[in-house]
């Protein structure tokens, strides 16, 4: 779950910003056959980067063990409110009219705070998750722009399922990424 989160938020909004840019130089591109011969692209999957970095990988172990607490305490929570409603049915012959009101008012009002807990955590670590990975993201992108000094590329992508379809093996960037994020 955290991981697929991850994925789809910075999939979206690197996906849209490079979407922008690759209009822009599309544009450019179709106005000027002959600057598109000279460009040099390359692309990066980030969220490969991502994962394999040392501090992805520690900030994901971080976030999973975040992740198996809060889902204990939910799952202690769900428990408690499935033995009051065993309680409730069980019981419900033997009880007054107004004591299976009380019971019922009261299960409802755990299943709410149950409800309550489990979007109050869902929100808590999709906010952890965003911050660690923007945190990430913003290390790289001083490393993508020398690289991309370094190397002459003019354009560097960022690969996901929908903005690049194919390209060389040769063009992906990925591996030295990771490389030089490790190093600092």
């Amino acid at each position: 779950m955290i991981a697929r989160i991850m994925k789809t938020r910075a999939a979206m909004v690197m996906a849209q910003v490079l979407l922008a840019f690759g209009l822009v130089v599309g544009v450019t591109a179709i106005s000027a056959p002959a600057f598109a011969q000279d460009v040099k692209i390359g692309y990066v999957d980030l969220q490969r980067a991502l994962s394999e970095v040392e501090e992805g990988k520690k900030a994901k172990a971080r976030l999973k063990k975040d992740f198996d607490k809060k889902q204990k305490m939910l799952t202690d929570k769900q428990e408690e409110v499935k033995k009051l409603k065993q309680s409730l049915e069980s019981g419900a012959a033997m009880m007054t009219d107004e004591a299976k009101r009380k019971k019922a008012i009261e299960l409802q009002q755990e299943m709410a705070k149950l409800q309550q807990l489990y979007m109050e955590m869902q929100r808590d670590l999709a906010q952890k998750e965003t911050k660690a990975t923007q945190k990430i993201f913003k290390k790289m992108e001083p490393i993508l722009n020398k690289i991309a000094k370094e190397k002459g590329y003019d354009l560097i992508l960022e690969k996901t399922e929908s903005s690049v379809l194919f390209a060389k093996d040769s063009m992906d960037l990925t591996d030295e990424l990771i490389k030089r994020y490790d190093k600092k």
